[in-house]
């Protein structure tokens, strides 16, 4: 028989006479309400304050919640609404000793720490319904079980700006989510994080406010899908709650969970305070109520809440096939046409300002009913279908499906037929039987579509060289070797110029700063004379060094040996090599352009009043040593040619803001164009025509100066800007988003900004991105990021290798993640031989060769990767290396 309410009671008293401590009224009169619902024969819940709570009060309260599954109580609600003086350790066990009976967990976690949301993050809780509104997450892991789980709440959580890998993988019944007004921003990552909950329904990161012309609601029927719906939020009290009659096909739970989470509540209240977070910790408790604004970081874009017209976004096409397919004539449709709906949005995530946000969302999340307040009707579904296949790649090169890694690695030993991967309507990329490069490419695809979160990696390089352990570089420019996939060097703030092997994060050469202190600004690597290269810096210094030849500091010879010296050009910003080696020329803040020959190491001739104002960039074609173009704030690109004795360009481009830089497709048909506040375009080099504008969403600011590069030799563009702190990654033939790559800092105070990015001549999808902070004491960082590896690679393949703040992840592609013993012979082998000679190694069996291709198949890319970079270089049979990429550089604008 089940234990009666009053024994309950009962218990408790005898087991506070028993520890010698005064009964808790608080809990008394809870047990007090339960018994009165039981006499009205009402639901008999038990609602547990803990706010009432003190850790001297724990063991006589956990002996009654460990028998409650025995007692005639139904649910128990577990509520923190204040400060809390009770143990974090006492509370969570007070919560799972009620076990299955436990429906809402209510918190405020700012009384229990970060050992507190640690540990329920990892275990997990048997409750229903989870609101942890104002956590101090930053990096979400819920990994723990929580297979009761419907709704979980998680608005106001400030300091959340992304989701670990395992998150949310134990939630198989979770229906609703709510995560209003967090620093959520990253479209893919998300959807990776949420595609685990195959019963989510409705998901909100802002909350849709309705009302007409008049300013009262406007009321929807649950049967009528034609017009907006009514969003609810508890604050506007005279607004009705949305209705749930669209939801008709779900079950009775899932009604309930949807009521549950309706009236979740939208009060903010946030204070900055001091208090240090620890590094490691995914948990940040900088932030803690007390206000009623919420502070507005630069990472909030502008517009935090805002006003729009629903009914303005929809086409006057989409509105009549509408209402001739899901709606007939009468009062429904009436409305429609004789309100117009405003629609206000409130705590809205940054996430929410992305464009084409709610059809990313619809498009890739097929079970999703609801999302912000507003349900989703059918004619939502198939525009955002056809919004998202318009503007995002969901897999490179046009691949809809990701296919097998196992059977990419078996086709091609066999030399299978191709299959046509392409998304209909479109060109496949790689045409059946005729692309060298289709299998490369489908291990890119495969790989990507694993990878939502890449491998970020520090390039950790301490001035050892010099006896001083503890003193770091200040890099403000680097380049990529043109010939060499291990080399690179980087010129600091303090004028000198490093020689690193970026593989074994080693120093190979290094250049002290001469005289007053200065900024390596250009640097651009020789091509015939691969231990050659120029440097420029911001005093008008230009030199040309032969690594080879540099002294080491331990020899404490000049640090001017070795190296040739050029006439000066004033407050330079870039420098570049013709494609022979022969020539070099120089800009900067000024509206000239110096030539200079390189081997008399002669200034030429300086070409005057080129622009109207100052030439930030200046760059040679990579086949045509006489071509050359030019990029200014005065809004203009030029292309000039030396053959012509620059006088009038060949031809001009404008750009609607001042052009931050240009640079040539590796096989010179394209330039490309970035201007100031994301303004990215594709022009054909041969008259300047526009090809592809890439329309990255503006932020409004002069001050954000955009940097624009070629990946994958022409194939793919990457772009980011010093007012954010993500890189986009494009399609360079029609210009659809592919992945953004966020960085992240290690606290709320540190903002970070895009100061220059490169992509990898060598390796498919890699790229270095140079971070810079905001704040004047933190120093920039060289980021290599590997988008064909999963951020768990550093975790498991390189214990003691340098672990980069952002997102905590680490392990450089080409160091970590492959097998030591990989080699590519056994790779290019055609027939069995190839394929067997990798099973011999990994050892017999189905599952050893998936091991195998789990482990490797970046490797095997990344290894092809070298042989012909111009056109993708991963062909099977060449071995002849390409033309190498433009090296370009840029100046400090801000």
């Amino acid at each position: 028989m089940a234990i009666k309410i009053p024994a309950l009671g009962a218990i408790y008293i005898e087991s506070c006479r028993r520890l010698g401590v005064a009964a808790n009224s608080g809990f008394l009169s809870a047990l007090f309400k339960a018994d009165v619902k039981r006499s009205r024969n009402e639901v008999r819940i038990l609602e547990i304050l803990l706010d009432h709570l003190k850790d001297i009060d724990f063991h006589p309260v956990l002996e009654v919640t460990t028998r409650i599954s025995e007692s005639e109580i139904e649910a128990v609600d577990v509520l923190n609404e204040s400060s809390c003086a009770l143990n974090g350790e006492y509370a969570l066990l007070l919560i799972r000793s009620i076990g299955q009976k436990l429906r809402i967990v209510d918190l405020q976690d700012l009384s229990f720490g970060k050992d507190f949301l640690r540990d329920l993050s990892q275990r997990g809780l048997q409750c229903q319904v989870l609101n942890l509104r104002s956590s101090h997450f930053r990096k979400l892991n819920l990994v723990g079980e929580f297979m009761w789980l419907h709704s979980l709440n998680l608005d106001y959580s400030t300091t959340l700006s992304s989701f670990r890998e395992d998150c949310f993988s134990c939630m198989p019944n979770l229906i609703c989510l709510s995560m209003c007004e967090t620093r959520i921003s990253n479209l893919w990552t998300t959807i990776a994080a949420l595609s685990k909950l195959h019963s989510l329904v409705e998901l909100r990161f802002q909350n849709w406010l309705c009302c007409n012309d008049v300013g009262s609601s406007a009321s929807s029927s649950g049967d009528d899908q034609t017009g907006p719906s009514q969003p609810s939020n508890p604050t506007f009290h005279d607004l009705p709650p949305v209705g749930l009659d669209f939801l008709m096909d779900l079950d009775a739970m899932t009604e309930n969970a949807l009521r549950n989470l309706l009236p979740f509540g939208m009060n903010q209240n946030f204070q900055i305070t001091d208090e240090d977070s620890s590094d490691d910790s995914e948990v940040d408790f900088s932030i803690h109520l007390d206000n009623s604004h919420m502070d507005s970081s630069s990472n909030a874009p502008p517009g935090w809440n805002r006003e729009i017209n629903l009914l303005s976004e929809i086409s006057s096409a989409a509105l009549s096939k509408q209402n001739g397919e899901e709606s007939s004539e009468g009062a429904s449709s009436g409305q429609v046409a004789d309100v117009s709906f405003k629609y206000i949005s409130e705590h809205a995530s940054p996430i929410c300002f992305e464009k084409h946000y709610r059809e990313y969302m619809i498009a890739s999340i097929p079970q999703l009913k609801v999302l912000d307040n507003l349900p989703i009707r059918n004619i939502d579904r198939e525009m955002a279908n056809v919004t998202f296949y318009k503007h995002f790649e969901y897999l490179p090169y046009r691949r809809n499906d990701k296919e097998n890694v196992v059977s990419i690695l078996q086709k091609r030993e066999i030399r299978a037929k191709h299959s046509n991967l392409q998304i209909p309507k479109q060109m496949p990329l790689d045409p059946p039987g005729r692309s060298p490069y289709f299998y490369t490419r489908s291990l890119c695809a495969a790989k990507m579509g694993s990878s939502a979160w890449p491998c970020l990696h520090s390039l950790s390089i301490t001035s050892n060289i010099l006896g001083d352990e503890n003193r770091s570089f200040r890099p403000r420019q680097f380049e990529y070797h043109p010939t060499n996939s291990g080399l690179m060097v980087f010129g600091t703030l303090d004028g000198e110029v490093v020689v690193v092997n970026h593989e074994k994060q080693k120093i190979v050469s290094y250049i002290a700063s001469l005289g007053a202190m200065n900024s390596v600004l250009g640097l651009c690597w020789l091509k015939k004379y691969p231990s050659k290269l120029i440097a420029g810096s911001d005093n008008g210094s230009l030199k040309l060094y032969d690594i080879q030849h540099v002294p080491s500091p331990s020899n404490n010879m000049h640090a001017g040996y070795g190296s040739v010296n050029f006439d000066e050009f004033d407050q330079l910003t870039s420098v570049h090599v013709n494609s022979t080696d022969e020539l070099f020329l120089a800009s900067g803040y000024s509206k000239n352009v110096a030539l200079y020959d390189i081997n008399s190491g002669r200034r030429l001739q300086v070409f005057t009043d080129m622009h109207q104002e100052h030439i930030n960039v200046v760059k040679f074609s990579n086949h045509s040593p006489t071509i050359f173009a030019t990029s200014s704030f005065d809004q203009d690109v030029k292309m000039w040619d030396l053959r012509q004795n620059p006088i009038r360009p060949c031809f001009t481009a404008s750009s609607a803001k001042g052009n931050v830089m240009v640079c040539f497709s590796p096989d010179d048909h394209y330039l490309l164009v970035s201007a100031v506040d994301n303004e990215v375009k594709q022009l054909l080099a041969a008259d300047g025509s526009l090809h592809l504008d890439f329309e990255i969403p503006s932020t409004g600011s002069s001050q954000n100066y955009t940097r624009s590069y070629y990946l994958n030799g022409k194939d793919y563009i990457i772009s980011g800007s010093c007012d954010e702190h993500v890189v986009r990654v494009c399609c360079a033939q029609t210009g659809r988003r592919l992945r953004d790559i966020s960085l992240e800092g290690k606290a709320p105070g540190s903002s970070m900004f895009v100061q220059s990015l490169r992509g990898d001549p060598f390796r498919a999808f890699n790229m270095s991105i140079l971070a810079a902070y905001t704040r004047p004491s933190s120093k920039s960082e060289i980021v290599k990021v590997n988008l064909l590896a999963s951020s768990e690679c550093n975790k498991e393949s390189s214990p003691g290798g340098s672990s980069f703040p952002f997102n905590s992840m680490g392990g450089s592609a080409a160091r970590f993640c492959n097998p030591p013993w990989l080699s590519l012979g056994p790779l290019r082998a055609r027939g069995s031989a190839g394929l067997g000679a990798v099973r011999r190694r990994c050892g017999n069996g189905v599952s050893s060769t998936a091991g195998y291709a789990a482990r490797s198949a970046s490797v095997f890319l990344l290894g092809l990767m070298g042989t012909n970079t111009s056109a993708l270089a991963i062909g099977t049979s060449s071995t002849t290396r390409a033309s190498p990429s433009a090296l370009e550089q840029q100046t400090i604008l801000n």
